[in-house]
This record gives structure tokens, C-alpha cells and sequence, in this order.
């Protein structure tokens, strides 16, 4: 069971180092902690460190030799936006030729 300590530590993570699900889902089958990763957040004078999630997939492929990718799930809103208004279709018989 997560404690409510650990998942605001994953939330704070995925913001400051600007992970999406997939980064933190290969930290986490890492063995990397929240704070690990905020750790490794490069300063401006450390132009030299990759960013936290390139230095994940790294790490991770690396270890596994793949990749974890996550297909988005379309919400309601992006569902209505792909419903075609019939309306805005002309008959052949409105056409001019």
C-alpha cells in the first residue's frame, strides 16, 4: 500500500523533473526514489549532466535493453472533438458544377 508521503514525492518528481508516466514507471522498476531523482536535477553550472528523463531511458535501456512507451487514453473532451458535425457537409446537389 503507497503511503500518502511516497506518492507526493512521485508528484513533486514528475513535476520538478518534468517526467511523464512512462519515465516514472522505468524509475520505478529501477529501484530509483523520488528523491533520487530530484538529486540528480542538473544546476546551470553542470552543463555536462543530461536531463533527469534522458538519463532514465539511459539507465533503463541500458538494464533492459528496451524502452517503455505509454499510449495516451483519449478523454471525453478529445472523443467530442472527433465526432464530425453532419452539418458541415454539402449535398451534391448544393454543388456549383
Amino acid at each position: 500500500m503507497a503511503t500518502s508521503k511516497n506518492t507526493e514525492g512521485w508528484k513533486e518528481a514528475k513535476k520538478r523533473c518534468r517526467l511523464n508516466e512512462a519515465d516514472i514507471q522505468m524509475a520505478k522498476e529501477l529501484g530509483l526514489t523520488p528523491k533520487s531523482l530530484l538529486k540528480n536535477i542538473p544546476t546551470p553550472d553542470q552543463k555536462w549532466k543530461a536531463p533527469v528523463h534522458l538519463w532514465l531511458r539511459d539507465l533503463y535501456e541500458s538494464k533492459f535493453g528496451k524502452r517503455v512507451t505509454v499510449k495516451p487514453t483519449p478523454n471525453k473532451e478529445t472523443m467530442k472533438k472527433k465526432k464530425v458535425d453532419k452539418s458541415s457537409f454539402i449535398s451534391l446537389e448544393d454543388l456549383p458544377f
